[in-house]
């Protein structure tokens, strides 16, 4: 059956609705042939797979950041996106407001998590202690707010890049003062994450990297960094938080060369200061994207280590060189992505957090509403066709196919270590001779994936 069509969007009914969105009614899963630009056409959060509803699969979360905290600005212009919660002279009164409306949001678009930095959600102070009170203040609040919407904390972070402070980094900054700041931050910030029951801690190095070499001790930063994360570790055991720690790896921006510049380099350097047990990877697309990867293969890189944590959920412009965060609809990339994944097992404690922003000229309430329902529609269209590609088998069963050599006879030796240099020269001498040469497959391969996602 067809459902219903409705071009007309929802009215709210109750008072409490009309807060900040009195337009907008709960987002609901009308089918694939609504015409309602207001409801889901492909994410139903009950729709059960392997036991469980879609919502627990997918775990989509909302970057308060952007969501709430952006205007839209530029590098060459002011914001351009006004809203009414941030009306008012009373900063924490104002930080409040702004909660109820991102509270009333998570519930009408159907988000299970959402996500913040500590100065997204309260305003800095002139020193730490005010800081640390009017976070307190606004903890208080979201732990209520959390309680009465059933809403979850997917992880929280400590904003270590935008106070002028930590124009030269934070952990690698040349300051032993700013570094002790610094870690007073992290401290306060991993505590109420653990107070609004945050199931992950995320460390975004935005300027742990350097300009230039010419005033940088790049193997001191390093080590300092190192020494940074080692201090994390040591007082989550003392506090008893169990959250994942998440490391987000970006090549540049706003820093030349920051140090966690993509998986690969990030494993390495876990590994080499003896931190790879404590840490997980958070990938976003955008910043794959500008470390010259594929969404997918930062993916699978962290898969293969057992380090895939969770997903900054965006996209960035194949025509722009810089971290645009728009909200991705694109079926294929992220088709391959949900195959990556779901073959990693999933997300475990990690989700789907849109870490996206609406464009500069997109400036009204309900836009907040088409850019998220796009992306969990996108998301969900990804997963349900992922999952017929690998129930299906003919992807897998072609990569089987063609590494079995190496499943016995020599191959076999060579993966568990048994074959030589020597042992195989002389097979080659003897017995195999020349290799011949065996097809790819890529454009059938390709063809196969396109068939899926077009039907």
């Amino acid at each position: 059956m067809s459902a219903k069509k409705n071009t007309r969007p929802a009215r709210a009914k109750t008072a409490a609705a009309r807060a900040h969105f009195p337009k907008i009614d709960k987002i609901t899963y009308e089918g694939p042939e609504s015409d309602n630009p207001l409801a889901f056409r492909h994410y139903d959060p009950t729709e059960e797979f392997d036991g469980k509803p879609l919502s627990e699969h997918l775990r989509f979360s909302v970057a308060y950041w952007h969501s709430f905290c952006g205007t839209g600005a530029d590098p060459f212009g002011r914001g351009t996106i006004v809203r009414k919660w941030d009306e008012g002279k009373d900063e924490v009164s104002i930080a409040k407001n702004r909660m109820d409306a991102a509270f009333e949001f998570f519930q009408k678009i159907q988000s299970p998590f959402w996500a913040f930095h500590d100065r997204d959600i309260a305003p800095e102070g002139r020193t730490l202690a005010q800081s640390h009170k009017n976070l307190d203040a606004l903890v208080a609040h979201a732990k209520k707010l959390q309680k009465a919407t059933g809403v979850k904390l997917l992880w929280g972070t400590a904003n270590l890049f935008g106070n002028p402070r930590y124009m030269s980094g934070a952990a690698t900054n040349p300051d032993a003062h700013v570094f002790a700041y610094a870690a007073a931050q992290v401290k306060k910030a991993m505590e109420v994450t653990q107070e609004l029951g945050g199931e992950n801690y995320v460390f975004w190095g935005g300027r742990e990297g350097y300009e230039t070499l010419l005033n940088t001790d790049l193997k001191r930063e390093q080590e300092h960094l190192a020494r940074f994360l080692h201090m994390a570790v040591d007082h989550a055991k003392a506090i008893g938080f169990k959250g994942q720690f998440l490391i987000e790896p970006k090549p540049k921006e706003p820093t030349k060369h920051q140090y966690d510049f993509d998986v690969a380099s990030g494993i390495a350097f876990l590994r080499t200061f003896g931190l790879e047990k404590h840490f997980k990877f958070n990938i976003e697309t955008n910043h794959a994207t500008l470390a010259g990867h594929t969404f997918s293969h930062e993916i699978e890189v962290a898969a293969a280590q057992g380090m895939l944590g969770s997903i900054d959920a965006n996209a960035g412009d194949t025509l722009l060189g810089w971290d645009t965060d728009q909200f991705n609809t694109d079926i294929r990339e992220l088709t391959l992505a949900m195959v990556s994944i779901l073959r990693a097992g999933g997300l475990g404690s990690g989700g789907l957090n849109f870490d996206a922003k609406l464009r500069r000229q997109s400036i009204d309430l309900e836009d907040l509403f088409h850019a998220h329902i796009g992306g969990m529609d996108a998301y969900a269209l990804a997963f349900k066709i992922a999952r017929d590609i690998l129930a299906d088998g003919q992807l897998d069963g072609f990569v089987a196919d063609r590494y079995a050599s190496f499943d016995e006879g020599y191959g076999k030796e060579i993966e568990t270590g048994k074959a030589t240099f020597k042992s195989l020269e002389k097979l080659v001498l003897t017995k195999l001779g020349e290799p011949k040469p065996r097809s790819g497959k890529q454009e059938l391969l390709e063809n196969l994936i396109t068939s899926y996602i077009h039907g």
